[in-house]
């Protein structure tokens, strides 16, 4: 996965793709490369249009976390004050219970 985005950020930053520059980014960031792992990539690059797979890559996938978090804060928060509303009813019937003995 490094060897990917390796690639991108030299695409973001105009750079060339080669084996040159992608090793470059990979010693920069601590990496050791394997150098037909760098040329694989190179090769299987060199045909492909970044801009175009970038807009061409499924949305959704980016999406759902974003959407998932957002429709389970809600379902959290119910959840949080049906759990109060259940601990203060305990307390209530153990305080009722208390006051039982004293008459019982």
């Amino acid at each position: 996965m490094e060897y990917i985005y390796a690639a991108l950020l030299l695409h973001r930053a105009g750079k060339p793709i080669d084996e040159e520059n992608v090793t470059k980014v990979l010693d920069a960031a601590g990496i050791q490369t394997d150098p037909s792992r760098v040329k694989a990539l190179v090769a299987a690059l060199s045909e492909v249009d970044i801009d175009e797979a970038i807009k061409s890559a499924p949305t959704v996938l980016a999406a759902a976390p974003a959407a998932m978090s957002t429709e389970a804060a809600p379902v959290a928060e119910e959840k949080k004050e049906e759990e109060k509303k259940e601990e203060e009813e305990k307390k209530e019937e153990e305080a009722l219970e208390g006051l039982g003995a004293l008459f019982g």
